[in-house]
């Protein structure tokens, strides 16, 4: 039994190790865009239901069971040490040649995964099912409920223990490969006990093809489950999985996108898993009614006031809703679980349901939804089964047709919604996020402005009554601002030099307001909808076109495009670069990292200026530019601006350079904080390795 139980262990504990340590490696590739870790779990929702179909048909229809599993356990090993000696880690798959020009990056990230750690995942997600089966048949007198939960409490251990111990203190290099040997070691436990379970098997009746099944309760009699039933455990499953990636959306693009933040949704999921089928008593129907409409009341007041909120009522907000519609989902799942010899369908359908989730929200929703509308969906699909679990003499079949009815209803009210109402002159949703064209007045007196928004960051605005002369600056980037005092105050600026700019993040182009004929003016962008929006579509912006300055834009990660320049020795000498790669409120990590500035510092001119936007509401950034500061030799100075009447926004700069003397100057100086006795001992940010809990504010 100790052994099954290590098994079952080791291998839910792994299973949710990869994919918050897998989603930190790939994030940088891709934007550092929350729609990362949505198709990450799309991906693993998948293999976990090829994980249970691929052990329901082990253990019901082959003899020599025992034999493949030890065979592709053995496979398995042999790719992890292959990978090992030609790779830097043994499942941390290698950055694509052609990553620029991926015009999918959801199929990009779903062959990724597949090819990393496809196998491995999908012998770990059938792990459970195939314990509770060997168990049975080696000691027939033993129950495997306790591996199940045992299995939760795994899984829930895996997760959690990656924010807290694993990321602060391993490197992402390290982590591969303290997951590989895991694994290894995983795989040598359950071997022997395959090796086991076929010794057994003789004892029984092949042609029958029966195993004994031990006495466990079960909430229906043991019929064979009828459509209806199967299709309503899909339905139930299918609604808490949606309901999870959906809220997981809300949270990280409206709210902070902050990577260990998409672990807290994951982990409420599981809680709710392991307390619904923990006993018969864990599970009140009117209780968690009452719950999920008293959380439901408090996020439509938080959503309704969100930007005067602080951040943590607003994640408060939308796990409590999430826990009471996954306790209803996963109660009603409890309440109609099969007689013990249905198990592994039951497990199957709930595997199934919890993949369709996950397509609907990764692939299906951002086709149809210019917005985030997954979300009202799964809230109304929980509304749904509410208003038929409390009519008690609703049956099985009763109950899945009214929640497809409803679903059907509900999802093709909101396609028309969102596509005619969405509230906003322009509004489009892709892999980067939604964004947003409002017409909003600003400014005291109120002037009539278009506003770019992604989520709640603004990404620049136009003043209408300036569209056909646009030299005012406004936003962040005011002449008072840290960005607009390097610009102004840079030497080649007074002498009437021609200067070279580049900018990482384009918003709606304010910056170039600042470009004089014969600037160069470099923009680097990585969603396709801001460069179109920027260039003029629409009309809504004009900053670009109106521009005498040499305008380039670089569509793109930034990062990858600059490397690709200085491996072609396209070196851009700038006197001042610009770090601006907003996100929903957060700086991506892999541009502020020590390679990410020696590479800026290789593109930067020898009198250059590196102005780095870290306004944000919940992280401070400062320690993490003063350690680059420090460990390159530069010169720091921080410039805030508290905003004024005429649609300058407040804003926190860091200016920093290889010349003190450049920041120095009494014009810099006036607006500079006093950072002589500032200090920090967190460590230095690399691609190996980052922490954001140490800068929350």
């Amino acid at each position: 039994m100790i052994l099954f139980a290590a098994s079952v262990f080791l291998s839910a504990f792994l299973l949710f190790q990869i994919q918050p340590m897998l989603g930190k490696f790939i994030l940088p590739w891709f934007g550092g865009t929350p729609a990362v870790w949505s198709t990450l779990m799309l991906v693993f929702q998948v293999l976990l239901t090829g994980g249970y179909a691929y052990a329901s048909w082990l253990i019901r229809s082959v003899r020599r069971q025992s034999l493949i599993h030890i065979l592709l356990l053995g496979l398995a090993a042999i790719l992890f040490i292959s990978r090992g000696f030609f790779a830097s880690s043994p499942i941390m798959p290698s950055i694509p040649a052609s990553l620029q020009s991926i015009k999918s990056p959801v199929f990009e990230i779903i062959k990724l995964c597949l090819l990393s750690v496809g196998p491995p995942f999908l012998i770990l997600a059938s792990n459970g099912p195939l314990m509770q089966a060997w168990l049975s048949r080696i000691y027939p007198a033993q129950s495997y409920a306790r591996l199940y939960a045992l299995s939760n409490a795994g899984s829930l251990l895996g997760l959690l223990a990656y924010p807290v111990l694993i990321e602060p203190n391993f490197s992402l290099r390290s982590q591969g490969w303290m997951w590989s040997l895991g694994f290894l070691m995983f795989g040598v436990l359950t071997g022997w006990i395959a090796l086991q379970s076929g010794r057994a098997a003789s004892r029984f009746d092949w042609a029958q093809r029966k195993l004994p099944q031990p006495k466990v309760d079960s909430a229906l009699p043991g019929e064979r489950p009828a459509f209806s039933l199967l299709s309503l455990w899909i339905a139930l499953s299918a609604t808490a999985s949606l309901f999870l990636l959906s809220v997981t959306n809300q949270i990280s693009q409206e709210v902070a996108v902050i990577p260990f933040l998409w672990i807290l949704p994951l982990t409420i999921y599981l809680l709710s898993f392991i307390l619904a089928f923990s006993s018969d008593h864990a599970y009140h129907r009117k209780f968690y009614a009452f719950l999920f409409l008293a959380c439901a009341a408090l996020t439509l007041y938080v959503t309704l006031n969100a930007t005067s909120l602080h951040i943590y009522w607003q994640i408060l907000a939308y796990s409590l809703l999430l826990f009471a519609a996954c306790m209803l989902c996963h109660g009603e799942l409890y309440l109609l679980r099969p007689a013990p010899e249905y198990l592994t369908t039951f497990y199957l359908m709930v595997s199934i349901g919890g993949a369709f989730g996950g397509i609907f929200v990764g692939l299906v929703a951002p086709l149809i939804f210019n917005g985030y509308w997954e979300f009202f969906v799964g809230l109304a699909m929980t509304f749904a089964i509410l208003m038929t679990v409390l009519r008690s003499n609703r049956d099985s079949n009763a109950r899945a047709r009214f929640v497809f009815t409803v679903f059907a209803l509900v999802t093709g009210m909101l396609i028309v919604l969102s596509t005619f109402y969405s509230g906003a002159s322009f509004s489009k949703r892709n892999f980067y996020g939604v964004i947003r064209v409002r017409q909003l007045f600003v400014g005291n007196p109120a002037q009539r402005a278009n506003v770019m928004s992604h989520g709640i960051t603004v990404h620049g605005l136009q003043l209408l009554s300036d569209l056909k002369l646009p030299d005012i600056p406004t936003t962040y980037y005011v002449r008072e601002s840290g960005v607009g005092l390097a610009i102004l105050n840079h030497p080649k600026y007074g002498h009437d030099q021609h200067m070279r700019v580049g900018l990482l993040g384009l918003g709606v182009g304010t910056l170039v307001v600042y470009a004089r004929p014969g600037d160069v003016y470099r923009l680097y962008e990585i969603n396709p909808v801001v460069i179109d929006l920027a260039a003029g579509v629409g009309d809504y912006f004009s900053f670009l076109g109106d521009s005498k300055a040499e305008i380039s834009v670089v569509p793109g990660d930034a990062r990858i495009s600059l490397q690709n320049e200085l491996d072609q020795g396209n070196l851009q000498s700038f006197d001042v670069l610009v770090l601006d790669t907003f996100s929903s409120d957060a700086i991506p990590v892999h541009l502020v990292t020590k390679e990410a500035f020696a590479l800026y510092l290789a593109h930067l001119a020898p009198d250059g200026i590196i102005a780095a936007h870290i306004t944000n509401l919940h992280l401070d950034l400062q320690p993490v530019f003063w350690q680059l500061a420090k460990y390159y030799g530069l010169s720091i100075v921080r410039v805030n601006y508290a905003g004024d009447s005429k649609g300058g926004y407040a804003s926190h700069w860091i200016l920093l350079s290889r010349d003190a003397d450049l920041l120095n100057i009494p014009a810099i100086r006036t607006h500079a904080l006093d950072l002589s006795g500032y200090s920090t001992d967190i460590k230095l940010w690399t691609d190996d390795y980052s922490n954001l809990f140490q800068i929350l504010k």
